[in-house]
């Protein structure tokens, strides 16, 4: 098929293959690096979808919002926005929609700069009659890293996080995000989508942009990440900075190094938007599929009580990650994230349930529900989790007060907990 350019993708700097894309016919293509697959490296850092063969292998079943044409396991580098100011200027000035930018556009301004550890380089040499301008798209990332490189704040503070967050961020999500990286020692900060180094944290920070809802959510989501961590969950370290911005540790640059992450969305091909294939059923079948350690399933299982009492229904298929040990060529699950109370309290509205179904159901979730999981995956002891999890219920009022959360906001969410065992 006739391809418009094409894209390298390199892991933990070795050229894993190339992705392709025909305008024309809204296919994708993607090949291996003959010579990765005969070095035999890392044989499961593509699990599902791709197959581990030398022939070109073409993809015309990934359209629309989630996985925008690309395989999902390339889309998830994607961040859900843009935020960058340099970046929507050039659609501008080249009369272009943001719904029409090709894959290969959107992974070339990603370039090494995404979540994970996956990176695009786009080919050297392209054919004569490409209807795409990659080159363009360098020549736009060009300018974004020169702005970036010269900024360099002193404090991690509000004025700081804004001036970031003006640059953009590779960061996903519906609620306004950026990526930082403070200086172990000297407490610098430079934009995180730059480097990787140990010598750094490695922050995603959720900004609090205005309150016009009443209360903080940010504020929310850091009391639920104590709450997360009091009950048990495995999740990164957290903080608020100014008392305002929630600040969480990125699981994907740890000791120094780019970690290669998945979603469930982007393993399997699921689209989280659809409910089809939306049940802690499935996340728990794909654990077991890649073959994580019990100990992740009895962690998962945990994460999925702590969303039920909690009222934390927006827990879809994106919001389940796994993370690659090159090491052992084998798969784990990622720690917790996005654990908070996802509605604006602001606006009633009507309700589908949960993201992800239990035992086939949205609402009103039941304790033979969640102990019909447990049965199926043998998970050890689970009304005793289920008591640890419960037992950090009234410390939401009492930590919710110590961070001067309202006490409409505070009063409206504990009366959507739930509980599954008395």
């Amino acid at each position: 098929m006739a391809i418009n350019k094409l894209i390298d993708i390199e892991l933990f700097g070795v050229e894993i293959g190339k992705l392709g894309y025909d305008m024309d016919q809204l296919l994708c293509s993607f090949q291996y690096n003959p010579k990765f697959l005969e070095s035999g490296q890392y044989q499961r850092i593509f699990p599902y979808i791709f197959k581990r063969i030398p022939l070109v292998q073409v993809f015309a079943q990934f359209e629309g919002t989630t996985f925008r044409g690309l395989p999902p396991m390339i889309a998830d580098s994607l961040p859900d926005m843009f935020g960058n100011i340099i970046f929507k200027e050039w659609f501008k000035a080249n009369n272009k929609e943001f719904d029409k930018i090709t894959p290969l556009e959107q992974l070339a301004y990603v370039a090494n700069r995404g979540m994970g550890a996956l990176e695009y380089k786009p080919v050297l040499k392209v054919p004569d009659n490409a209807t795409i301008n990659l080159d363009q798209i360098v020549e736009v990332l060009k300018q974004v890293l020169d702005v970036k490189k010269n900024t360099l704040e002193k404090n991690l503070d509000t004025t700081a996080l804004l001036n970031i967050f003006k640059i953009g961020s590779s960061a996903g999500g519906a609620r306004p995000k950026i990526l930082i990286s403070e200086h172990k020692e000297t407490h610098e900060i430079i934009p995180g989508d730059m480097i990787y180094s140990n010598e750094y944290n490695h922050f995603l920070i959720k900004l609090n942009i205005d309150e016009d809802e009443g209360y903080n959510k940010e504020i929310v989501e850091y009391v639920y990440y104590l709450l997360a961590n009091e009950a048990g969950i495995h999740i990164m370290e957290s903080k608020l900075i100014e008392g305002r911005h929630f600040a969480t540790l990125r699981y994907d640059r740890q000791n120094g190094e780019k970690q290669h992450v998945l979603t469930a969305c982007g393993l399997t091909g699921w689209d989280f938007m659809k409910p089809e294939n939306a049940s802690y059923e499935n996340v728990f079948k794909l654990a077991t599929d890649l073959k994580v350690p019990h100990k992740d399933l009895q962690e998962l299982y945990r994460r999925m009580i702590f969303n039920v009492v909690l009222a934390n229904d927006d827990d879809h298929l994106k919001n389940h990650s796994f993370i690659y040990d090159k090491e052992n060529d084998a798969w784990n699950l990622a720690p917790a994230y996005d654990i908070t109370y996802p509605h604006n309290l602001k606006y009633k509205i009507y309700r589908k349930g949960r993201a992800l179904s239990i035992n086939k159901k949205r609402t009103d979730i039941q304790l033979n529900d969640v102990l019909a999981i447990a049965e199926l995956y043998a998970i050890k002891n689970p009304k005793k989790i289920i008591k640890e999890v419960q037992s950090v219920l009234p410390l939401w009022k009492q930590w919710a007060k110590q961070e001067k959360i309202p006490e409409f906001a505070i009063e409206a969410i504990n009366k959507e907990f739930s509980i599954l065992l008395e």
